[in-house]
């Protein structure tokens, strides 16, 4: 016997899952960590840059996170992860060798990846704590991942 599951993600975390999704997921596109918590530098790239919000869509951020960021970057475009006053995960792209369609897009691809190993590591923490065995895992190349398991 066996089933399809479909996961909708719904991100709601404390801030270390969220950081390390953050940087599981950038990593994977190339992006680099340049600070945590650097409000100062931000600030002052900011000026300079052109600048897109990305809403991230089913997102909130835990008590304990205020004032906490996370800034990642490659080629000239600035990604800042942090939590808005709402408690949602917020990103700002920036960039001013980019267009903001670039900018937004490549956002939305961020905002993908992040959510994508948010939701494996929930996943695979969740059948380890229920004593299931992962039988196999398949990424295609739409980077749909497929992962097989058995109830012990």
């Amino acid at each position: 016997m066996s089933c399809i599951v479909v996961i909708s993600p719904l991100v709601i975390a404390s801030w270390p899952a969220i950081s390390a999704a953050v940087t599981a997921g950038v990593a994977s596109l190339g992006f680099s960590i340049v600070a945590s918590s650097a409000r100062t530098s931000v600030e002052e790239h900011a000026s300079t840059s052109r600048k897109v919000e990305v809403p991230i869509e089913d997102s909130e951020i835990l008590e304990g996170a205020a004032g906490e960021q996370i800034v990642v970057e490659r080629q000239g475009m600035r990604a800042v992860f942090s939590r808005d006053a709402r408690g949602a995960l917020k990103l700002c792209m920036e960039g001013s060798a980019y267009s903001d369609a670039e900018l937004k897009k490549m956002g939305e691809e961020l905002i993908n990846r992040v959510t994508q190993q948010y939701v494996y590591h929930r996943v695979v923490t969740e059948l380890k704590q229920r004593n299931m065995t992962i039988v196999d895992e398949q990424v295609s190349a739409d980077r749909t991942v497929k992962i097989r398991v058995r109830n012990v």
